[in-house]
Formats: structure tokens, sequence, C-alpha cells
């Protein structure tokens, strides 16, 4: 497995390596030891798979309290995947990395608690699967609006496809409840 680290400390593009032939291909899309071994030294509680069709956007989630690592992966079609340090106070506070994921090139992202993460599928449909650190909890469910200016993430697409609570999500100046930076 290839590991690249991101622009933003503790995030991850992960490169799982794929064996192929005739038949299709095998991949080991979490192993304990070799993650950690990678710095995803985490403990996951719960899996978690999104389907959506071409053009829906669904972000900028993250939770506070309660916050989540996620490994993501897309298993079906492809998206455009991003994180942004939301933590106040971090040295990369409201920078974003992003990268496609799909189903041909594997990739995985790993994102530590204090990020925000959302995607825009790219394909006619994506199957979007998460592994988190904690478990969902409703009540500490956050958003961060998507087209906020100061983020200036280039999503490819104009007019996406937004749930009702997306739509309305607070800009990142604005947000009420954002998670603090521990060096």
């Amino acid at each position: 497995m290839n590991v690249v680290e991101t622009e933003l400390p503790g995030l991850l593009l992960v490169e799982p390596r794929v064996f192929g032939d005739a038949r299709g291909y095998f991949l080991e899309t979490f192993q304990a030891r070799r993650y950690a071994d990678a710095g995803v030294r985490a403990t996951f509680v719960q899996d978690s798979l999104s389907h959506s069709v071409k053009g829906t956007l669904r972000g900028l989630h993250f939770q506070e309290p309660h916050p989540q690592g996620k490994l993501v992966q897309v298993l079906r079609g492809s998206a455009w995947d991003v994180a942004v340090d939301i933590r106040r106070g971090s040295p990369t506070f409201g920078r974003h990395v992003g990268f496609e994921l799909s189903d041909e090139n594997h990739r995985q992202l790993w994102i530590p608690p204090g990020f925000a993460h959302g995607f825009c599928v790219l394909s006619e449909v994506a199957d979007f699967f998460y592994k988190c650190t904690d478990f969902y909890a409703p009540e500490a469910e956050r958003a961060i609006r998507w087209d906020d200016p100061q983020l200036a993430i280039p999503w490819p697409v104009a007019s996406p496809v937004l749930s009702a609570r997306d739509r309305v999500a607070p800009l990142l100046a604005e947000a009420p409840v954002l998670p603090a930076y521990l060096p």
C-alpha cells in the first residue's frame, strides 16, 4: 500500500495494493496493523454506506461533540472528495484538500477528527463507504456551507443536488460550534 501525506497534517491519501488478473482483482480495504504503521491509528466502531446520483453534493459534514475520524472510499462510480480543517487554532484552519476517489483508482482518504468532509458525485451513481471512529450522533451533527467563499473549494458542479440541511448550512466564520486544535 502506498500512503501519501497531504498538505494537511494527519490527513492521508491511501492507495491500496491491488492484485489483478483475468478474473478481476483483490485488495485489502483495511488491515489494522498495516494502517496503524501508515499513521491511521484508529479504532473503527461503525461502517456506513451512501448511494447517490450524479451531481449530488453531500457536505461539508462533521460531528461536535463526538468527532469522527473517517476512512472513506468509493466502491462504485467516482466522486470528488474534500476534507477541510475546521479546528479552531490550527495552523491549517480553513484549508482543504480534494481528491478523486473511484472504483477504478481504489483510493481511500483518512480524515482525522476535526475535519469537515464532503463529496460530489461525478459518475451516474456512486456508492460511498465510510469507516468511522465514533458512532453517528444526530444531536452532534453539524455542517459548513459547501460553497463558502472563504474556503474556495473548486467543486466540479455549479448547481449540485443538495439536502435541505446542506442548503442552509452556515459559513465557516458563522459556525456556532467547531472543534479545538489539540497539537
